[in-house]
This record gives structure tokens, sequence and C-alpha cells, in this order.
């Protein structure tokens, strides 16, 4: 059966862009359709940006076309946004849906009789503009956007961003164009982004490295790599598989044209006597094969962290701590003991205290209430939101040597240029002044500056912002392997479960919890409190109307069934995440390619596994709570 194509919104052909010598976009193609959910990844420095700049028309092609429908209604949300620094936040916000309210207007001031009024209602009724009100109230709320009459002035960055999200969707565009739309925003936020698209009549183009967002929403995802587009149906997770199938075949044409070169590089060399009892075709076929290009593997970051030195009999221990600013408290009576290789992922909305958590565990706040005790041979390395200052006129090599030829890994002594190669800087932005580096570059670097200086306590504050997918993968790998402690404030759902063991949830109103295991572990708890919760706020008054909470006792087989599944489901969520870090390995199709088929036949299986056993779970939960 023939899958129906939705309507064409816009199509961008061979679209060409460089900037001096740097080819950015070569011969790109990309066609949006009106049902499109279109994930577009690559590597930081790949396009991804320009090319959104393109399609949304605020940046013209070198070469190539762009065809768009007719009166389409673009929304976008930029990395370099502008908002009227003269105006409040709601004022910024309106002026989103400007022709929605130019529309309103014009309406309103038309004869009841008159045909164009009729018209507009329709235009009014398909871009919701009756419910504007009411949408942007809920938009707001739901971003965690500042009071609406605050000063733009006023704002700190993150707030600004979230500003011009919110005026980015109010005006329900036919095409909603969002680079990095995560950034800044805490994990709630982001649900609600994602029910938001999901509920979306327009089409969506969007960047970002939250790859549970991509999985969300993405039905398409669109790679952008050595300057062409290479399509993919499905979301992010089925991008690895068919990316893996496709490099691994690309990696066989590359191994049959290197073994026709060499047969046909003994011929060419026998010479003259060869070349006259031989077809010319035959040589010039060779030629042809010598000019192609062969396929060549993405580079990746070679990112490893220094050995962490040994710890102590103690690491660090919080004790009763508590803190008040401006007048709120943030947390009271927070204890916690940190065991050797604890990897920690702290959560919550933004303005609860994490960051001031950290800072009072670096000894730069002292808390109201408490204390912490720091090991002795506990180092801290601290990597901050705001990172550190980097010198915009120093060449990279100068902003890591520091005048220096050689640096200490360890044990390992590398060259500067050695140790700036293993987070993709080539020769020639080695030599490159810092302020002329991409943001993806500059992260990089940043990473590069930080952990050069080692330790054994890592703490990270939003460490995957602006990281593409690629770098957040070896990270991530460099931190699971780490030795030492780990402390990570993240948004980043997929993040927080490959790296972490323990969860600190910041739930608002002073509530501090702690969850072992991954970020979805924790939800599992939250969501089971919240029944809990709710079952006993309505039990009393249940019992004032004499009505009783039947409870169904398990069977002792249940019972036991009950507390052995809880570690077959987090066993085989590894084994999930061990196939799916097989597959997104940069080496997997020159090692196990020819594998692809098993492995893909396993993950299915066991992520059938996984759904079978919660299945199960809730089942057995039901029946021992009395909800069946």
């Amino acid at each position: 059966m023939t899958k129906a194509v939705s309507p064409l919104l816009i199509a961008a052909r061979d679209i060409s862009v460089r900037f001096g010598e740097q080819v950015v976009l070569k011969s790109a193609t990309v066609s949006i359709h009106q049902s499109d959910r279109i994930g577009l990844i690559g590597n930081n420095g790949s396009g991804k940006t320009t090319l959104l700049k393109i399609i949304a028309g605020v940046m013209p092609p070198d070469s190539g076309s762009i065809e768009r429908r007719r009166d389409i209604v673009v929304g976008y949300l930029s990395q370099d946004f502008q908002l009227d620094q003269t105006k409040s936040v709601y004022d910024n916000i309106v002026e989103g849906a400007h022709d929605v309210i130019d529309i309103l207007r014009e309406y309103e001031s038309l004869p009841y009789t008159s045909e164009r009024r009729h018209l507009l209602e329709e235009q009014i009724h398909h871009r919701d503009g009756w419910n504007l009100e009411n949408r942007i109230e809920t938009a707001m709320h739901s971003l965690n956007v500042p009071e609406k009459n605050r000063d733009i002035q006023t704002l700190s960055g993150g707030e600004k961003r979230r500003v011009a999200l919110c005026k980015a969707i109010i005006a329900r565009p036919d095409l909603l164009i969002l680079d990095e739309p995560t950034n800044h925003l805490d994990t709630q936020s982001i649900e609600w982004m994602e029910e938001f698209l999901a509920a979306f009549s327009g089409a969506c183009l969007f960047v970002t490295h939250d790859r549970y967002f991509l999985d969300s929403i993405a039905n398409r995802t669109v790679e952008l790599s050595n300057g062409v587009c290479h399509s993919h149906d499905g979301n992010y997770t089925d991008f690895l598989i068919d990316k893996t199938e496709r490099e691994a075949q690309l990696e066989v044409e590359e191994k049959k044209r290197n073994s026709f070169l060499r047969r046909e590089l003994a011929w060419v060399r026998r010479g003259p006597r060869a070349r006259r009892t031989k077809a010319k075709s035959r040589l010039n076929s060779y030629f042809e094969r010598v000019a192609e290009e062969g396929y060549e593997a993405e580079a990746e970051v070679d990112l490893i962290i220094p050995p962490a030195p040994p710890f102590g009999s103690r690491v660090l221990n919080l004790k009763n701590l508590g803190i008040e600013l401006g007048g709120r408290r943030l947390f009271s009576g927070l204890d916690f003991n940190f065991e050797k290789k604890r990897k920690l992922g702290i959560i919550g909305r933004n303005g609860l205290g994490k960051t001031t958590l950290l800072r009072i565990i670096l000894g730069e706040v002292q808390p109201g209430e408490g204390h912490t005790d720091v090991g002795d041979k506990t180092l801290f390395n601290y990597v901050d939101q705001s990172r550190v200052a980097l010198n915009d006129e120093n060449t990279v090599m100068q902003e890591i040597g520091d005048g220096r030829e050689w640096i200490l890994f360890g044990d390992e002594r590398l060259t500067v240029w050695k140790y700036l190669r293993r987070f993709l800087f080539t020769d020639d932005r080695i030599s490159t002044k810092v302020g002329k580096l991409s943001g993806g570059e500059r992260s990089r670097l940043l990473l590069a500056k930080i952990l050069m200086n080692g330790g054994n306590f890592l703490i990270l504050d939003e460490p995957t912002n602006d990281l593409d997918l690629a770098t957040l993968r070896v990270l991530e790998e460099a931190l699971a392997a780490f030795d030492g402690c780990v402390i990570a404030v993240s948004h980043d759902r997929y993040f927080l479960n490959r790296v972490c063991n323990g969860i600190l949830a910041f739930e608002g109103d002073g509530n501090v919890h702690f969850s072992e295991g991954d970020y979805d572990y924790y939800l599992e708890k939250r969501d089971a409190r919240g029944a809990d919760a709710a079952v006993q706020t309505v039990a009393p008054k249940r019992q004032e109307a004499r009505v009783k909470i039947q409870t169904t006792k398990l069977t002792w087989r249940e019972a036991k069934e009950l507390e052995a599944i809880e570690a077959e489901i987090m066993s085989t969520e590894a084994e999930v995440e061990r196939i799916e870090a097989v597959f997104s390995a940069s080496d997997f199709y020159e090692k196990r390619g020819e594998e692809t088929a098993r492995l893909t036949e396993e993950l299915a299986a066991a992520r059938a596994t996984v759904d079978r056993l919660y299945a199960r779970w809730n089942e057995l939960e039901e029946l021992r709570s009395g909800r069946s």
C-alpha cells in the first residue's frame, strides 16, 4: 500500500554555501511536507544553522533554489534571536502573533455582511486566533517564562531564550523552525514542548541535541554530513540503525573499489605492452575510478578524561544542608554521602537551588544551616554553565598551551597539538583565533581546557549544551568509564540515563528527593509516589462516606515475582543500551557491520521484553494496591 504524501510546503534543492575557503553546504536538498516533524542532525560546523536560515528565508544561498507554498507562514527560533529591548516580556511575545492580531483587527473593523469578513473568519479559525490570549498564558506558564511585565533588559540569557521560544510558537505557523529549542529549558518544560509539537497542526523542522526529544517528536531524521542531506524515515533511534546499515554498505563498496584499483594498478604498471594489448576503455575506467571520491568515515572526538587520583577514606558528605535566598527557602535538611564512583544527576526546574547546591559543595557559598565534609584527597573540577572564560584574541593552541608545548594527561605526556587533535581540531583550526570559532568548536575547546585539569570529582552544570550528538556520545562514554565521582546538573534525559547511577531531584516547595538508578527509574518511582499520595488523599473522604478501599493481596508466587521484576527490567534495559551503544560506535560498520541484521533482531527482542516486563509490573502493582 502506497504511503500518502501530505502537501509540500517548502522544497530546497541543490543548496550550496561557501564561507571563504570553507564549503558549508554542497548540493544540499531537502523537502518539507505538511505532516513532517523533521529532526535535523549533524556535527557542529556541518551547516545545520545555515540551512535553517536559508529555509526560513533570512539568508540566501550561493546557489540552488527554494520553492515555497504561496502565503506560507513560518515561525523561526534562531540561536541569535533578537528581542525588542524597549518592550516587556508580554509585548515581545505578542509580537510573534502580529499577523494573527492584524487579521483579528481587520475582521472586527468590517461590517457583518462583508464577504471579506467570512474569509478572515476562516483564517482566524485555522490559526486558533480566538484562543490567542489563553494560548499565550499557557505557553508562558509551561515554559517558565518570567512575569509578563518584566523588562527584557533585566532577564538572563536563558530567560530571554524562553521568551523567544514562546514568541515563535504562539502564532501557530504553517512551518515552525526551531534551532536548539530545548536549551535552557527544564525537563517539565521540554515535556510540555513535546506535547505541544505532537498536537501541532503545522510542520516542524528542528535542531536539537536532546535525543529523547528527537525520539519523541521526529517522524523524519535528516543528517547533514559533508554538505549533503541524508533523509531517514523515523526518529533518532531509527536513524542510528539506518545509518549503520548505510555506512556498512558504503564500506563494502569502498573495499570493492580499492580492490579494483589494486588489480588495475598492477596492469597499468606492466607498461606499454599491456596498454597495446588491452582495451583502451579499461585504462579510461581505471582513471575514472581513481578520480572518484572514496568513502571516508566521519572523525569523532577522542575524548578521554584524565585518570582520577585515588580518594581517601572519605569522599564528600553533605550534612543537614539548607539555605534561603531572597527570603525564599530553597531546600533544607539535605543529607547525602558520596561513595566512590557515584555518578549523581541533579534535576529540577530552574531557580530551585541546583546551581546553589553546587556552589555550596565548592565552598563558594555558605549554607544557612548544616555543613559539607570534604575528603582530604577529593579534588574538584568544575564545569559551570558559563564555562570558563576564553580569550578571543588567542589562537586555539595558545588557549590550551598557555606557552607550553606539552601537557600532563594523568601519567601521560602529550603535545598540545596531539591533545587538540583528540577534540577534532585540524591543523588550520588549531592556529585559528578563538573569536572566529563556531559555537560547537568553542564548546569542544572549553571541554578540552577544563578536562585537562584532571581531578577525581567532576562537577558539571549543563554539560550537554551546544554539543553535537557525536560529541555527546563520546562524553557520555568517557564519564561512564571515569573512575572518580561525577555530579551533573542536566535536563538531558538521555544523558542522565547513560551516565548516572543516582538522581537527586529538586521537586519544588523545598523538597529534594534522592532515587537510586537512572532517570527513567526515578520517573517510575515518582509516579508511584504520586499515585500513593493520591490514594492517601482520597481515602479519608471515602471513609467519611463509609466506602472502604478494597485491597487485593498478592499470592506468594506473585509477591516474589514483583520483588524480582524490577531487577529484571533494569537488566534488560541495560542490554538495550548495550546494543544501542554498539550501533552508535564510530567503528561499528568496520568491525561488526556484518552483524547488523542479527543485532537489529536482538534489539527489537530486548525492547519487546522491556515492554512486556513493564506491563507485568503494572499489573502486579495494581493487584497489590487494589486498583485492578
